[in-house]
């Protein structure tokens, strides 16, 4: 997760992180080059894994999260703000843009063997 940095809509809140998809780009590429930008972590294409998504009916947008068990690297926040792994337990106490919560317990449902 990371958080938003003050000053920006929702700053101070954990997110899952992510971005918008260039024109031409994949899913999966979108995602692996924003994880790269974001967190300065490496994505191993073929550990990715759809698991759910969210969006705000007469919203232009959707949010879709995949998993990825499989990654290179160092964990760091580089858009300001913090960067952190929490435990299926420790997401319910974050406070999170409204989005960000059904994704939340996709996770948990996961990570806790529900799916």
């Amino acid at each position: 997760m990371q958080q938003r940095p003050a000053g920006k809509a929702h700053g101070g809140l954990w997110e899952f992180p992510g971005g918008k998809v260039e024109p031409a780009e994949t899913l999966e590429f979108a995602l692996l080059r924003e994880i790269e930008e974001e967190l300065a972590i490496r994505l191993e294409q073929a550990a990715l894994a759809p698991l759910s998504f969210a969006a705000v009916e007469g919203q232009p947008h959707v949010v879709l999260l995949y998993t990825c068990r499989q990654w290179y690297g160092t964990l760091a926040c580089q858009e300001g703000g913090e960067a952190g792994w929490f435990t299926a337990d420790q997401l319910d106490g974050l406070a999170m843009p409204p989005l960000d919560r059904p994704l939340a317990r996709a996770v948990q449902n996961v990570l806790n063997g529900r799916i």
